[in-house]
């Protein structure tokens, strides 16, 4: 019998979880609700030691956690911005790996015994969480350009697929129907299997997006670990990330302009890209930071449009001070946020928020676009892929398809960038070879600030 004093301190946690997803929504309040959700955190361990009146392997359980508090700690503390993303990927990673561990354990122990229903759950977990799993290492690797960001597809790779994704539901069947123990082992092979298949065929533009979806399956597999643990606030956590994460990812799907199909399973279908390597030999247009001064002083309008490099040099305090400079000088200024800007939803809305840039500066693209036409200038520091034209043109391209930021419809556009290196996704930027288009080399902070001394001597 649970006791009521465990029944309502659940309850609180349950909903300190609700009032921190809730706060999570704005970025004036994400800060609190990261607070609210850590206290719901640390109470939902603290009821677990408090109401088990046989709580057995007592040590290991205290080691186990200080020592994932202490990774946790370091982890967040020495984490870089830029790569957050991967850090989130890797957390996400592990709860859906530990979901499994859960329930394969709690499967070991009891087998057939708790009823089909229970039995369900356990598979269901193994499955979605084993894909979670693998999945978001293949996530990490890619974002940390341990391996290719590009699609990578297996000879055959549709067929070991779909083989692999029969295979796995048959043998969840066979395990529901014979629950023996090395039915539960190859299921957990062969959904590990599958995570890596499953994102593996993922480009690199469209990895934010698998982020959320592998977030949405780490909820839902952590749900169905409540059941089988009997634990409410585990079903209520989990089902509270599923369904957040399920809505953002069709919400991103929607943002990107393709269905969720074509974002996981189009590298199947696509064909070779006739883009050439060769865009290093075409002319491009250059300047100083002086001439860029001057063009941004003069301007009436200007639009920023931030990217994964702004992060990476860890420039956008220097940003806000070029804004506040030309706002000062009587110029409009706003930024242009892109939905999968930077590597996950959100990070460039993190990283201005860290300079204290006001929020009514920040403009989603669906309210923004309109406005490029009627910019004097569009300042694209560090973003490729979200502005890059052939995704409105090239169908071979793998951003075909996305929208994009209409920073080529500004009169002017001053492109910083470090090379002519292409964006994540790999394809060439035709902006870069614009007439209309500007660029000034260097790393993004130190560019930022050689325009910002010479926007003061004016």
């Amino acid at each position: 019998m649970i006791p009521a004093w465990s029944q309502l301190a659940n309850l609180g946690a349950a909903l300190a979880f609700i009032l921190a997803l809730k706060a999570l929504s704005s970025p004036k309040t994400a800060r609190l609700g990261n607070r609210i959700g850590a206290i719901g955190a640390i109470a939902a361990v603290a009821i677990v030691f408090f109401s088990e009146s046989n709580l057995k392997h007592l040590p290991l359980i205290l080691i186990a956690v200080a020592f994932g508090t202490l990774v946790g700690f370091i982890a967040a503390r020495k984490v870089q911005m830029t790569q957050m993303p991967q850090m989130v990927a890797l957390f996400n990673g592990v709860g859906g790996g530990a979901a499994m561990a859960v329930s394969s354990i709690e499967f070991l122990k009891a087998g057939a015994t708790d009823g089909f229903v229970a039995l369900f759950a356990t598979v269901f977990t193994v499955v979605i969480g084993s894909i979670s799993f693998t999945g978001s290492i293949i996530t990490f690797l890619k974002l940390q350009e341990l391996m290719t960001s590009r699609p990578v597809v297996l000879p055959l790779g549709r067929f070991i697929t779909i083989g692999t994704a029969l295979a796995t539901v048959f043998m969840s069947v066979y395990l529901m129907i014979n629950p023996e123990n090395w039915a539960l082992w190859t299921l957990v092979a062969l959904s590990l299997v599958m995570g890596i298949l499953f994102v593996l065929p993922v480009g690199g533009a469209d990895v934010p997006i698998v982020i959320s979806l592998l977030n949405a399956f780490t909820g839902l597999s952590v749900a169905a670990s409540g059941y089988v643990l009997d634990n409410v606030l585990l079903l209520v956590a989990g089902t509270l990330v599923g369904a957040s994460g399920t809505l953002l990812t069709q919400l991103m799907a929607k943002a990107m302009g393709r269905p969720l199909t074509s974002t996981l399973f189009g590298a199947f279908t696509a064909k070779a890209s006739t883009a050439t390597a060769a865009a290093v030999d075409r002319p491009v247009k250059s300047a100083g930071p002086t001439d860029i001064a001057i063009m941004l002083t003069y301007a009436t309008k200007v639009i920023i449009v931030p990217g994964y490099g702004l992060a990476v040099a860890q420039a956008q305090q220097s940003l806000r001070e070029l804004v506040d400079l030309l706002i000062s000088k009587g110029v409009e200024v706003e930024y242009a946020i892109h939905p999968v800007a930077g590597r996950m939803p959100g990070h460039m809305n993190v990283l201005l928020a860290e300079a204290d840039v006001p929020y009514e500066q920040l403009k989603e693209m669906d309210e923004i676009n309109s406005e490029f036409a009627n910019a004097s200038v569009a300042v694209v520091v560090g973003a490729n892929d979200v502005v890059n034209p052939a995704a409105r043109t090239d169908k071979s391209s793998p951003i075909f398809g996305m929208p994009i930021l209409n920073a080529d419809q500004a009169e002017q556009v001053v492109f910083m960038k470090r090379s002519m290196r292409p964006g994540f996704a790999g394809v060439e930027n035709e902006l870069l070879f614009n007439d209309k288009t500007t660029l000034l080399f260097g790393d993004a902070k130190d560019s930022l600030s050689k325009v910002v001394a010479a926007v003061k001597s004016m």
